[in-house]
């Protein structure tokens, strides 16, 4: 016999999936929804491990050399600007979810995470999270530090995936 508890689990999961297309004909609503929700998964660093003067670059397999240099060069039409300035670790790791995801249509964007110029050794906590983050998340091509025109070390400029 089946309990009302394991009726009700079994209820709950089924409500929860969506449909396969089995004819292949409609695009996935999955795929469409794949950045819904601004993006959580991040984890937190414990200590800075990059000097507010070290460059940073990084860029996934398969991009475009002349992106990249591109975003060096600081040769980008337009990039909205987030500046974390101020804010602790927790609340520039929420503030960059949220960024992110509301401007997840656009190619560029830029993002001044300073220099960490009154910490400790030199080293950035800001910075360093910043280049954590934007390698967990998704969404993020590549990202390279600015030219000294655009905020030098203390900004990176960053290539998203399109939304899909």
């Amino acid at each position: 016999m089946v309990s009302e508890n394991d009726k009700s689990l079994f209820r709950s999961a089924i409500n929860k999936q969506i449909p396969i297309d089995k004819d292949g004909d409609k695009e996935s609503e999955s795929n469409s929804t794949h950045f819904a929700e601004p993006f959580q998964a991040y984890s937190y660093l414990s200590e800075a491990n990059v000097s507010g003067s070290e460059v940073v670059s990084h860029a996934q397999d398969g991009m475009s050399p002349k992106t990249i240099k591109k975003m060096k060069q600081g040769k980008i039409d337009y990039a909205p600007i987030l500046d974390l300035h101020g804010q602790t670790i927790k609340e520039a790791c929420q503030s960059l979810s949220k960024f992110l995801h509301y401007h997840r249509d656009e190619r560029f964007i830029q993002i001044i995470h300073g220099k960490g110029c009154h910490s400790n050794k030199g080293l950035s906590i800001i910075k360093s999270q910043v280049v954590h983050y934007l390698k967990q998340h998704p969404q993020v091509l590549a990202f390279s530090s600015c030219p000294q025109k655009d905020g030098g070390t203390g900004a990176v400029f960053v290539c998203l995936k399109a939304d899909v």
